[in-house]
């Protein structure tokens, strides 16, 4: 046995083992199903010269023509394999052109009965084993040529058209083809007398490694690193372990005479220094081919890493999301990159930032129910187009061996679908999420590289790092926004109480100017009443018809206004009176007379069903009149905003309050319900929380009146107030306060008036 019968019987072993392996890998892919018929025929192919040395001069010629049986079939199964891997299998001409190779090599077997048109002889007498055949044989060899050829244009043309993944997958396929063909000529030259200087069979157990991991892999490495690996590697061991052997040849007989039959200790000595520098030699030279190679790729890397620890420092969100999208898209050279976060408000992902072609009609808003977020959710890590495209079942012609576990591989196979087509809309090649906790703050839409080169896994580390520090900057910068809002309320709410404890100064000066201009008016009405103008133009007693309209009207408006001062210091104090009985009709009368100043009450209605005499309540009236005062102003903003937002014809505003008298526990519910927008499920729970507002504008609220409102039910009445709201239908409080005696409210009577329905 020689070299070249030791690589037949290794790549034959090699080449049933690959099969094995992609078969208990799974065959739910069509392409792995395509290429173990090619490692069997290659493989029995293979074995030809350790065949033909096993069965000697006498049966060798048989034994070769046994092995071509599996040789003439490997050219069509490695046509199907090239048109399954581009997709064309099922296109009809190239399906014809399947069935005719096929055809064509049942043609090539029949010579098998005929030997002589086929394999005339096997010559065994040189290092390597030839065939002499005849004119099919020749023809065979024309047959395997125009298949290679036809499956590296077919392969070339998809190749110049792929992106990403898909491109660097078809070098692999092109280049396990090209092996195969270089394999072949050097298995066919030896019939035309060419020596074969390398045995070929090697070149066969790389073409099936090389096409088994362009199709098991899902992030294949660039091409240009793998041969350039492989080469460093056969470069160093050829000449590590080449060197000693050809000078073990080369001085056999000088160093036979020196260390007689010990000579092959020296070369063996040599092998054994090399072979440990070896490895060294190989690490060196391979990581300065890396670092040429991958130096593009490290140089954006280390800017990103530098970009993420700035990103802390930005305290505008608008500026961060700009920057974290301008520094991927040109540090990596992107076609388009995109930054979506978590709008509660929108229910879903909202864009924050993009750069580059991206179709922003159709990609403003992502749905929380969307597959995109479900898969995010569930897997929290990155997600690569390439790995679903490379991840197609082909399942149309696999039989149903499961029913049950069929319809749930269906039911994936179709969400993944409807994933691949949201990302083929976001023109996504990746997408990174950012998460804090187990909370999806949002993620990086990244589209292909300008290069055309694929992502890599260092890639995807420094993108998940780079996003986990964009959720740390973007929550930074959400609560610097906060705080700074906090602080304007917080400041606002401390100028409307200074002006609240400034109010009985203001109020007694606006009522000595009010009544000043009373007096005033006054004495003119009276002055131009007692005046005799009989006799007087009429010019003049149109002009003092004039005045006396016109003092009349600053008299009116004069007690107006100091009614308005009057009724508002009864707000704004601080109800030092104490608890009383306080008449709850009288009591939202009170209210809606203020009221009036800040809304338009005549936009809605307000309804009330009690017993108008007979609800009364022992609380402290001021304290009270501001709760009824800040619930239907919000309700009358939820309201306005329902209007705008759900556009309903017919729609109108309404308020509802109702008294539910307990005499058994000596409280009464009072129920404040309206049609507004309603609060969302999330926020029911922080509505009492200082400085949360629901409304449209943080301007129009600080946040403080139901945080005041509770404080004042629960601390000061010792009562009950909770919350219930369906979103865009309306919300509902209800109260619960401690009852007045009759003869409590009696002692404390108000003016009465009674506001049946406002607004109608």
């Amino acid at each position: 046995m020689n070299i070249y019968t030791i690589s037949s019987l290794s790549a034959f072993v090699i080449s049933i083992i690959l099969a094995l392996f992609v078969l208990f890998n799974g065959l739910h892919d069509k392409s792995r199903r395509a290429i173990i018929p090619i490692i069997i025929c290659a493989g029995i192919w293979c074995a030809f010269p350790f065949m033909a040395a096993v069965g000697g001069i006498n049966n060798s010629l048989f034994f070769t023509r046994l092995v071509y049986i599996a040789a003439v079939f490997t050219a069509p199964f490695f046509l199907n394999f090239g048109l399954t891997i581009l997709e064309l299998e099922k296109i009809s001409h190239e399906k014809n052109l399947i069935r005719l190779s096929f055809a064509i090599s049942i043609f090539f077997f029949l010579p098998f009965l005929t030997s002589s048109f086929f394999i005339k002889e096997v010559n065994l007498f040189k290092p390597y084993f030839t065939i002499r055949g005849g004119l099919i044989y020749l023809l065979f060899i024309a047959f395997f040529g125009i298949v290679c050829l036809y499956c590296f244009h077919k392969l070339f043309i998809a190749y110049k058209e792929a992106k990403g993944f898909r491109r660097n997958q078809l070098k692999y396929v092109f280049l396990g083809f090209f092996l195969a063909f270089i394999s072949g000529l050097l298995h066919f030259s030896t019939s035309f007398n060419i020596p074969e200087f390398f045995p070929h069979d090697f070149l066969v157990v790389a073409c099936m490694l090389v096409l088994i991991y362009s199709i098991i892999r899902y992030r294949l490495m660039d091409i240009r690193l793998a041969i350039t690996r492989a080469s460093i590697f056969i470069a160093v061991y050829t000449i590590v372990l080449g060197i000693p052997f050809a000078l073990g040849i080369w001085f056999k007989p000088w160093l036979s005479a020196v260390w007689g039959v010990s000579w092959w200790m020296v070369p063996l000595g040599l092998m054994a220094i090399f072979a440990t520098t070896g490895p060294f030699i190989y690490i060196y030279l391979n990581k300065r081919a890396e670092e040429e190679i991958l130096k593009e790729q490290r140089r954006y890397q280390d800017t990103l890493k530098r970009a993420s620890l700035g990103m802390t420092r930005v305290r505008d969100i608008n500026k961060l999301l700009k920057m974290i999208v301008y520094t991927v898209a040109r540090a990596v050279r992107l076609n388009h990159a995109a930054v979506y976060i978590l709008n509660k408000e929108a229910d879903g992902y909202i864009l924050g930032s993009s750069r580059g072609s991206l179709n922003m009609d159709q990609i403003q808003t992502i749905g929380l129910d969307s597959p995109l977020i479900r898969y995010l959710l569930s897997s929290k890590s990155p997600l690569l187009l390439e790995e679903l495209a490379n991840n197609s079942s082909g399942r149309d012609d696999m039989p149903i061996l499961d029913e049950a576990l069929e319809q749930g591989r269906y039911q994936k196979n179709y969400l993944d679908n409807l994933l691949k087509a949201q990302l083929y809309t976001l023109s996504a090649s990746v997408v990174i999420p950012s998460f804090i906790e187990d909370d999806l703050l949002g993620f990086m839409v990244l589209g292909e590289k300008r290069s055309g080169s694929i992502y890599t896994e260092d890639d995807l580390r420094v993108f998940t790092v780079l996003a986990s520090q964009a959720g740390l900057a973007i929550e930074n910068a959400r609560f610097f926004e906060s705080a700074k809002e906090t602080h304007e309320q917080i400041s606002q709410a401390e100028k409307m109480a200074t002006l609240g404890t400034m109010a009985d100064g203001l109020s007694h000066q606006m009522n000595n100017r009010f009544h000043a201009m009373s007096l005033i008016a006054s004495d003119a009405l009276d002055c131009i009443k007692s005046s005799d103008s009989k006799n007087s133009s009429s010019e003049i007693k149109e002009l003092l018809s004039y005045l006396e309209h016109s003092a009349q009207r600053i008299k009116s408006n004069s007690l107006q206004g100091g009614d308005i001062v009057r009724g508002m210091l009864k707000y704004t104090r601080k109800g030092e009176t104490g608890f009383a009985g306080v008449n709850l009709d009288e009591l939202l009368n009170a209210a809606l007379e203020m009221l009036q100043f800040k809304i338009k009450l005549n936009e809605i209605d307000i309804e009330r069903n009690y017993p108008k005499e007979e609800t009364n309540l022992k609380a402290n009236f001021t304290q009270l009149q501001e709760v009824f005062f800040n619930l239907i102003d919000n309700a009358y903003d939820a309201m306005n905003e329902r209007k705008a937002a759900l556009k309903e014809p017919g729609y109108r505003g309404k308020v509802k309050i109702v008294a539910i008298p307990d005499p058994a526990n000596r409280v009464t519910k009072i129920i404040v319900h309206d049609n507004g927008l309603g609060i969302k499920e999330e926020d029911q729970k922080k509505v009492f929380t200082p400085f949360f507002t629901t409304k449209i504008s943080n301007r129009k609220g600080t946040g403080l009146g139901l945080y005041v409102i509770k404080k004042i039910i629960t601390e000061n009445h010792k009562g009950r107030i909770q919350v219930s709201s369906i979103y865009k239908q309306g919300t509902t409080f209800s109260l619960e306060l401690a009852t007045a005696d009759t003869a409590e409210h009696a002692n404390n009577a108000h003016s009465k008036g009674n506001i049946e329905i406002w607004g109608e």
